[in-house]
């Protein structure tokens, strides 16, 4: 079964059909640049761009970085135009891809979810929280596989700012921080996080997580096991499309 798949990030939108029978992209991945500023008609503009590339007539699943209720409904949107705010994004995506079926879901949860069935978190138990380091940080939080929806714990105070502020790879980038120094910054954040729910299982994703020899081996002091994502910068792609199968 394939489902088209498209994960709209602060730097990028991308997309591709997806094989939900083996959790990974049918055809190889289309992107196109996040406009700046990240608003809704040119963020919609990104999303038909990315499909019409495929020529998809079927139901899509997309990602947004911000909380998401009930499918369509964005609520926050630290990281793109704040006109975002009360939009109802099903509703403005079907329109702009011709009235076809769509789904909307919150970044990290999806991503999470896909490496959940599929992917580091495949029949784990206890609390697994997967942690997507990007523009911002993004989290999913599980707990005997059951998601908790929408946490943003991207948002929690580290040192007086929003983690994501200290710690996202946009940070590691825009200060030109060493392997080490950006290590420590998410050893503090990762000790932060497991100090309030106390995980089985970190999943560390987004593009960083492809680099994971680079920096994984440098965080020390951490109880619960921490992995990199197998589905790598790929999961949101796969986890929206599965959302939007669940609800098609």
């Amino acid at each position: 079964m394939q489902i088209f798949g498209v994960d709209i990030g602060g730097s990028g939108i991308k997309g591709a059909p997806v094989d939900l029978d083996r959790g990974d992209l049918a055809q190889e991945r289309h992107k196109v640049l996040t406009p700046h500023p990240a608003t809704p008609d040119g963020v919609a503009d990104g999303v038909k761009e990315v499909v019409d590339h495929f020529g998809w007539s079927g139901p899509v699943g997309l990602t947004f970085p911000g909380v998401v209720t009930g499918g369509a409904m964005i609520r926050t949107a630290a990281n793109v135009d704040p006109g975002w705010i009360d939009k109802d994004a099903r509703a403005l995506f079907a329109e702009r891809l011709g009235g076809l079926p769509v789904t909307v879901v919150n970044d990290a949860d999806a991503a999470g979810v896909a490496e959940m069935r599929y992917g580091a978190g495949k029949d784990r138990r206890g609390t697994v929280i997967m942690l997507t380091f990007g523009t911002g940080i993004g989290s999913a939080v599980f707990t005997d596989g059951a998601l908790v929806a929408n946490t943003e714990l991207g948002h929690l105070e580290l040192n007086g700012h929003d983690a994501e502020k200290r710690a996202s790879s946009k940070v590691k980038e825009d200060h030109d921080l060493s392997w080490e120094q950006w290590a420590h910054r998410v050893q503090k954040y990762l000790a932060h996080v497991e100090m309030l729910f106390s995980p089985e299982l970190f999943i560390i994703g987004g593009g960083v997580s492809r680099k994971s020899h680079r920096f994984l081996h440098l965080i020390e002091g951490i109880r619960a096991d921490i992995v990199p994502a197998q589905l790598q910068n790929n999961a949101g792609i796969v986890g929206a499309a599965m959302r939007a199968a669940a609800r098609s």
